[in-house]
C-alpha cells in the first residue's frame, strides 16, 4: 500500500514532461529559464569548504525580505558559508545584486527524491531555512532522514492555500511535522498551520518589517526625482500585474491633475516590452527608465524597466499604488513603501499580505480602494491636500517601526538548532 508521499512522488514523475514544457514556455520571455537547468535536477558546480547555512528564498520578495537575517547570520557565523537557493531567475538576480559574491546561490532542485538527495549530499548544509510558504514534501523528508534541521520561518498561509493543502490532509500533516520548527508571521497564519496538523508552530512576526531602505537607493531616489521633474506630482504604480495596467491607465484619464507623471513598474521584468506596447497602442507619451535621461515635460508615463530599484522609485514618488491588488492576484508587499514614508493605495485583493495590509489601513498608513474609479477619486482628493499626504506617510513610518523584531526571532530559532548540532 502506497503512503501519501509515495503517491505524491508518483504524480511528480507523471508531471515530468510538463516541467520541461514549463521551462521552455517561461523562456519565451525570460531566456534565463534555460540556464542552470542541471541545478534544477540536483547537479551543481558551486561548492564551499566551509560549513553551510542554507536559506531558500523563492523569488525577489523573499530574497529582499531576508536581507536583515542574512546580515545577522554573517555577523554571528563568520566562519560559515551562506547558501541561497531560488526558484526564479529574478530571485537569483536579486540575490546577486544584494549580496554579490558573499553568498553561494543556486536553484533549488525540483522535489524529486533523487534531485533533493543530490542537493543535500553535495552541499551538506548544517541547517536549512525555508521562507514563507515553501512546503516541499520530499525535500522535508530527506532533511528529516539525514538529520538536517529544516525550519519554515516567516511562514504565511493564505486561506486559499490552506484550503488547497487541506485536500491532502495526511501528506500535509506528515510534511509539516517533519519540519524541525515553524514560525509564522501572524496568529492567523499559525492557526491555519495548526489546523493542517502541525504541532510545532510559533509566531515571529514578519521579516519584511525589518528591512531598512538602503542609503544608496534613497540617494538614487533623489536623482530620479530630479530626472522626473521636481515640480511634477509623481504617482507610482508599483509591482503591477497582467491586466492591471490597462485599467489603471484608463483610470488616469478620469483625473485632472496638471503635469502628473505616472511611473509604472511591472512586477515581472519579462513584461517590460508588453507594457511599452500598451503605451504605444494608447498613444501615451512615455520614456523608459533604462534610457537614464531627464524626463521631458510632455512625457506622461515613465516605464520602470529596471531591476532592484524599487526603494528608489518609492523615494522619488509622492504616493503609490501597490499592484497585484486591483485584480485578484493577492497583492504585493506594501511595507517597503511605508518604510520610505510614502502614502499607499491598495486594492481589494490583498490575501497574500492580509495582516500587513489590514494593519496598515487601520493605522492610517494605507488607503484601500475598491476599483479603478475609486482610485481616481482618491488620487484626485489626496493630491489636492498635501497635508493629508504627509499625515499618511508619517503613519506609514510609525507602522513599520512598531512591527519590527522578526529578525531576532528568526535568528533565535536558527541559533538554537545550529548551535545544538555543533555541540
Amino acid at each position: 500500500m502506497f503512503n501519501p508521499r509515495q503517491i505524491y512522488t508518483l504524480l511528480l514523475w507523471l508531471l515530468l514532461p510538463y516541467v520541461f514544457f514549463h521551462l521552455l514556455w517561461r523562456a519565451r520571455k525570460q531566456r534565463e529559464y534555460l540556464q542552470h537547468i542541471d541545478e534544477r535536477f540536483g547537479r551543481y558546480s558551486a561548492h564551499s569548504d566551509k560549513p553551510i547555512i542554507w536559506l531558500h528564498t523563492v523569488s525577489v520578495g523573499e530574497t529582499r525580505a531576508a536581507v536583515s537575517l542574512v546580515e545577522r547570520l554573517r555577523e554571528n557565523y563568520p566562519h560559515h558559508q551562506l547558501l541561497l537557493t531560488h526558484t526564479t531567475p529574478t530571485g537569483r538576480a536579486a540575490s546577486e545584486q544584494l549580496y554579490g559574491g558573499d553568498v553561494l546561490r543556486v536553484y533549488l532542485p525540483y522535489d524529486y527524491p533523487f534531485a533533493v538527495k543530490r542537493f543535500l549530499q553535495h552541499f551538506r548544509p548544517r541547517i536549512g531555512v525555508l521562507m514563507e510558504t515553501e512546503i516541499w514534501f520530499n525535500l522535508i523528508h530527506s532533511c528529516h532522514t539525514m538529520q538536517i534541521p529544516l525550519l519554515l520561518l516567516n511562514a504565511r498561509l493564505s486561506e486559499k492555500s490552506a484550503a488547497r493543502y487541506a485536500r491532502y490532509p495526511n501528506l500535509t500533516r506528515l510534511g509539516l511535522n517533519e519540519l524541525s520548527a515553524i514560525s509564522a508571521q501572524s496568529e492567523v497564519d499559525a492557526t491555519r498551520m495548526t489546523g493542517l496538523g502541525s504541532n510545532n508552530v510559533s509566531v515571529m512576526g514578519n521579516l519584511k518589517f525589518d528591512i531598512q531602505p538602503p542609503s544608496t537607493m534613497l540617494e538614487l531616489g533623489t536623482q530620479l526625482r530630479t530626472q522626473f521633474g521636481k515640480d511634477r506630482k509623481i504617482f507610482l504604480l508599483a509591482s503591477t500585474r497582467t491586466g492591471e495596467e490597462i485599467l489603471l491607465l484608463s483610470m488616469l484619464k478620469q483625473v485632472d491633475i496638471p503635469h502628473l507623471l505616472t511611473v509604472i513598474v511591472p512586477r515581472h521584468p519579462q513584461r517590460f516590452d508588453d507594457i511599452a506596447d500598451i503605451l504605444t497602442q494608447q498613444n501615451i507619451r512615455f520614456q523608459r527608465r533604462s534610457e537614464n535621461v531627464p524626463i521631458a515635460p510632455d512625457t506622461q508615463v515613465v516605464l520602470g524597466d529596471s531591476m532592484g530599484e524599487m526603494f528608489a522609485y518609492y523615494a522619488a514618488c509622492d504616493l503609490t499604488f501597490i499592484g497585484g491588488s486591483l485584480l485578484p492576484f493577492g497583492g504585493q508587499n506594501l511595507i517597503e513603501a511605508c518604510a520610505v514614508g510614502k502614502p499607499v493605495f491598495i486594492g481589494p485583493h490583498t490575501y497574500n499580505f492580509a495582516q500587513a495590509s489590514q494593519l496598515a489601513v487601520e493605522c492610517g498608513a494605507a488607503v484601500r480602494i475598491q476599483n479603478a474609479s475609486d482610485l481616481a477619486q482618491s488620487l484626485q482628493n489626496l493630491l489636492a491636500h498635501p497635508e493629508q499626504l504627509t499625515k499618511i506617510g508619517q503613519a506609514g513610518l510609525h507602522f513599520v517601526r512598531t512591527h519590527r523584531g522578526a529578525t531576532e526571532q528568526a535568528l533565535r530559532h536558527i541559533t538554537y538548532f545550529l548551535d545544538n548540532r555543533l555541540q
